[in-house]
């Protein structure tokens, strides 16, 4: 698998279409991944691409990184993998001296 692409700075007009054009002056793009958010669908400016080849994505981070695109400047570099998050709401905790909020009532 080819290195994968963080692209930072898109206009949020920005198309998949459009960063493929940008990206093939590079080499050979096999995807093209813009993220959206997941509640208005809108655009949140930046995304991945994914190059033919670890060659034509390292000529594509060095030519485009700082490059401009519907007179935004673009950042382009090597994407880091993506790291776990934990689920749910915060950390650990709670559940303990809960009677105390209600007057201690039904303790015993």
């Amino acid at each position: 698998m080819a290195k994968r692409i963080y692209v930072g700075g898109l206009p949020y007009s920005a198309s998949e279409e459009d960063v493929k054009s940008l990206f093939s002056s590079a080499g050979g793009v096999k995807e093209v991944t813009l993220v959206t958010d997941r509640y208005t669908g809108q655009a949140r400016g930046f995304g991945f691409v994914e190059m033919n080849s670890d060659g034509e994505a390292d000529s594509a981070i060095s030519t485009l990184n700082g490059a401009q695109l519907g007179g935004r400047t673009l950042t382009v570099n090597e994407a880091k993998p993506r790291e776990e998050r934990p689920r749910g709401f915060g950390g650990g905790g709670g559940g303990g001296g809960r009677d105390r909020d209600r007057g201690g009532y039904g303790r015993y």
